[in-house]
């Protein structure tokens, strides 16, 4: 009789209490082939909570590719059982469409939930995987494809070595009238017995320089612009002022400037790079145009001129904050990785504070004789911001074979990776 697995459980409410626990909980379970039961899900968000649109086409994919057994896999469900019987490895198709049932769930965070398992779905032919997603590209409270395109999986494939090709075959908005989108992905997974690893063998990520406090590091900021046609002379010369006045050594790239075809449809993304590009820092705003636009007089909504202004001052403000914060990645990009960190092989470390020399001492104590502190992870736990804690968190209960230290900043992963 086949050894039964241990159910593991958690609760919904822990930590961010949101989606991102959801995903990066069923991604795991689905690379390790571990059931589990989630309560409570998203029970920390001020609507009425449960599965949304988006986790369920996520998990819908990997339940069918895993040959999952799946209770409570529909929109408003309060607890998920989800119990796969296949491994990565004997994945079926290698072309894959996934198509939310809304056009405003988020393709992006639908790749986050199935990219795991699908990069360890390597097989001895070295056969690429063709993903199509389709769904939202620019939906508030995800990552955009611009974020994903430019942030995400460079500093995957800088770290890592993971090369994934993507195109924007369609965008979807979830501001104004919903518009499907399309996003087409193309990468060939690690080889069995292959794992994930730092391209540098245990070296911290980004190398000795890698902490960076000091805004004269930054050497170009990369703007796209995805906003109504009447405000984009007017933001681009906005921006390029406030980002001067904040970067004075940075070289201010327009990388993409698209109509958006409605005033419903305000999207900016700045990437701050450094180190030839390989470390970077990116920060975004998605918001609608006020309603019937009058002078900025007392009681009067802003103009397209005086929305740039404003749009400009407060989204570079905020790059320049994350970037003086130091650190390696920033504040969504860091919990992002967390789930590769985990699975792969060796220590990693994507830090998002100024704590340079106490990172290298903990490192090179922990490589001399192990002595470093291992934290406990009864409970979110680390640097960061409360997504972060969460997915350090999620990923320890599934994996427990992950080690954290230094309040988190140094992972031991696990090196997971599928038989030969």
């Amino acid at each position: 009789m086949a050894e039964t697995i241990p159910i593991i459980e958690l609760d919904g409410r822990t930590g961010e209490g949101g989606g991102q626990l959801v995903r990066i909980a069923c991604a795991l379970a689905a690379v390790a082939s571990q059931p589990i039961r989630i309560t409570n899900v998203r029970g920390n968000r001020e609507s009425r909570g449960g599965l949304k649109s988006q986790h369920v086409t996520a998990i819908q994919y990997l339940a069918e590719a895993t040959g999952a057994d799946v209770s409570g896999l529909s929109a408003g469900s309060h607890t998920l059982e989800f119990h796969p019987q296949l491994r990565p490895s004997e994945l079926a198709s290698r072309s894959i469409k996934i198509a939310a049932d809304s056009p405003a769930a988020s393709t992006m965070l639908i790749f986050q939930a199935v990219f795991p398992f699908l990069l360890l779905a390597g097989n001895s032919k070295g056969e690429a995987v063709r993903l199509e997603i389709s769904g939202g590209t620019n939906v508030s409270f995800s990552l955009s494809f611009e974020y994903l395109d430019q942030v995400l999986l460079p500093t995957l494939q800088e770290a890592f070595g993971v090369r994934v090709e993507r195109r924007l075959l369609r965008r979807g908005w979830s501001l104004g009238k919903q518009q499907r989108g399309a996003v087409e992905f193309r990468f060939t997974p690690l080889r069995p017995g292959e794992p994930l690893r730092l391209r540098k063998e245990g070296t911290v990520y980004g190398g000795e320089n890698a902490l960076l406090g000091d805004v004269d590091e930054v050497e170009e900021i990369d703007v796209s612009m995805i906003v109504p046609e009447q405000m984009q002379e007017s933001l681009e010369g906005a921006l390029e002022q406030n980002l001067q006045d904040l970067f004075p050594n940075a070289k201010v790239e327009f990388k993409l400037t698209e109509d958006s075809g409605a005033d419903s449809r305000i999207y900016v993304l700045l990437v701050a790079k450094a180190k030839g590009g390989k470390v970077r820092w990116g920060r975004d705003s998605l918001q609608s145009m006020p309603k019937k636009p009058r002078g900025k007089g007392k009681g009067g909504l802003p103009t397209p001129s005086a929305l740039s202004e404003s749009i400009a001052g407060n989204l570079s403000r905020k790059l320049y904050s994350e970037v003086v914060v130091g650190g390696a990645v920033d504040e969504f990009l860091q919990d992002q990785l967390v789930i590769f960190q985990a699975l792969a092989e060796g220590r990693t470390s994507f830090p998002r504070s100024d704590a340079k020399d106490g990172l290298e001492q903990g490192m090179t104590k922990l490589a001399m004789d192990g002595k470093m502190s291992k934290r406990a992870v009864d409970k979110p736990f680390g640097e960061g911001s409360t997504h972060t804690s969460t997915a350090r968190w999620v990923a320890s209960k599934l994996l427990p074979d992950v080690a954290w230290y230094g309040d988190g900043r140094v992972c031991e992963g696990v090196g997971i990776h599928m038989e030969k």
